[in-house]
């Protein structure tokens, strides 16, 4: 039987109440839990005031959210040759004064309840954590601007395969949405929770994430006034703005607060500084219409419809944006992105009017190669498995990273009118990583050893607000 971390909580506070350390249970924690693992997710409900939700998270999480934030740090100090210092400082100088002051009190409070548990992070490292998406835009201007050569690792790697659609193109003529997230093996073993989060302001929301993070980062959610969103990254974007809102607090107050597809594309276009430019693809259920919301930093294009589909495989759509910002080759249709863009071609054309759940299931399970027109996991196929992939992808350090697919998420009207979404960890296709026979193999990846486990493949499992 699952049981809430509730009576558990109260049960460790009375001993350390026993011991003399507390005396009363925190108040902070009023509402909140966790649940026990299920198919590889654990479900997490936070409520109240900003500081009140961060604690929360911070308390309830702290031990995830240590070993997430070496995983981050690990990654981004070898990605970009510069130490950990660095995104400190930039978190505090750069990023901390754009900061509304909601999500500055949850910042705070996440870092009080890992301090609270014996986590000795402060709040520079848990901002630099939540921008951990957007780092290496920041860093790339940097470098550019000091004429310090980069490292050889992309501004803007492939992130995610996703789709939504409604109308003529689903069997019941509502919106179905789908997402899988793109990224390395060891951020994806650990990008395993639901957060239901009830703020004292705006919609309460539900999402995929990772400890320590205020924003789902992948970004798959759906909140109380029918909104579901979800991304792909735009591959080889470059552009920065010092002077923004961090992508992150603009992500998360978008799922928090907007209740149209208005709100959204306004949410997202306030304070943009470029950093992880995405094509998000939104659901406003109330209206059955669907969009997409292509953001550089100089070019911003909204596309909408009632009756149609947009899908997102990290290729850049307006011709503008990707000769402006990015560095994309559109005419090699053997790039991950552009195979994996007319894969969803084919697959969307194909089953026009016959979309549903199980159908987008499928989609986000699928090897089938445009390019070798053969069925084999790959780089270039929607479920993607670059460490199986025959050929290095440009956006990635090479051929046999262990990185691809590493979660699944997909909703229609009924669910997202109920909060709820179905979700699969690991490959969707049931392909599991196991992390000694790939290091074995590939010692060039002996950094990641210390914190590179295995991934393994989950059945579809569903989770709604509320879930107890």
């Amino acid at each position: 039987m699952r049981r809430t971390i509730s009576l558990s909580l109260l049960v460790l506070l009375a001993i350390f109440a026993f011991a003399g350390k507390v005396s009363t249970p925190d108040t902070r924690l009023k509402g909140a839990y966790r649940l026990a693992p299920r198919n590889g997710w654990t479900f997490v409900h936070l409520e109240g005031a900003p500081g009140e939700i961060g604690f929360q998270h911070g308390w309830l999480l702290a031990k995830e959210i240590k070993d997430s934030f070496e995983v981050q740090k690990l990654e981004i100090v070898h990605d970009t040759k510069k130490p950990w210092s660095f995104f400190r400082n930039a978190a505090q100088r750069m990023l901390w004064p754009h900061i509304p002051d909601e999500y500055r009190k949850e910042l705070e409070g996440v870092t009080a309840g890992l301090n609270a548990r014996g986590i000795r992070l402060d709040v520079w490292d848990v901002v630099a954590l939540n921008a951990s998406m957007e780092w290496s835009y920041y860093t790339e201007k940097y470098d550019k601007d000091h004429g310090i050569k980069p490292p050889k690792t992309a501004t803007a790697p492939d992130h995610c395969s996703a789709f939504v659609a409604t109308g003529s193109y689903t069997k019941d003529g509502k919106a179905v949405i789908a997402h899988n997230n793109w990224t390395s093996y060891m951020d994806g073993e650990r990008w395993t929770y639901v957060f239901d989060v009830t703020p004292s302001q705006g919609h309460r929301f539900v999402m995929d994430g990772y400890p320590g993070l205020i924003h789902s980062a992948d970004d798959f959610g759906i909140n109380d006034a029918g909104i579901a969103i979800t991304e792909t990254t735009i591959t080889g974007f470059q552009g920065w703005d010092p002077n923004g809102t961090a992508e992150f607090v603009r992500a998360r107050r978008a799922m928090q607060y907007a209740g149209s597809i208005d709100d959204f594309d306004r949410l997202m276009r306030e304070g943009n500084n470029g950093g992880y430019a995405n094509n998000w693809l939104v659901v406003d259920n109330r209206t059955n219409e669907i969009a997409s919301l292509e953001l550089g930093l100089k070019n911003v294009e909204l596309r909408r419809t009632r009756n149609g589909y947009f899908t997102g495989a990290n290729f850049p759509v307006n011709p503008k944006l990707l000769k402006d910002e990015t560095n994309f080759s559109a005419a090699d249709p053997s790039l991950s992105s552009n195979a994996r863009r007319d894969r969803w071609e084919e697959l969307i054309g194909r089953n026009k009017g016959r979309i549903d759940v199980a159908m987008a299931k499928t989609f986000l399970a699928d090897h089938y190669d445009v390019v070798e027109k053969k069925t084999v996991p790959s780089e270039r196929t929607l479920c993607g498995h670059i460490d199986l992939s025959s050929r290095g992808m440009g956006d990635w350090k090479g051929p046999h990273e262990a990185a691809g697919a590493v979660q699944n998420k997909v909703a229609d009207a009924a669910m997202i009118a109920a909060m709820s979404f179905d979700a699969a960890a690991g490959h969707a296709c049931g392909l599991d990583f196991k992390a000694k026979p790939h290091l074995e193999a590939y010692p060039e990846f002996a950094w990641q050893k210390p914190l590179l486990g295995d991934m393994d493949a989950h059945p579809w499992t569903t989770f709604r607000a509320g879930e107890k």
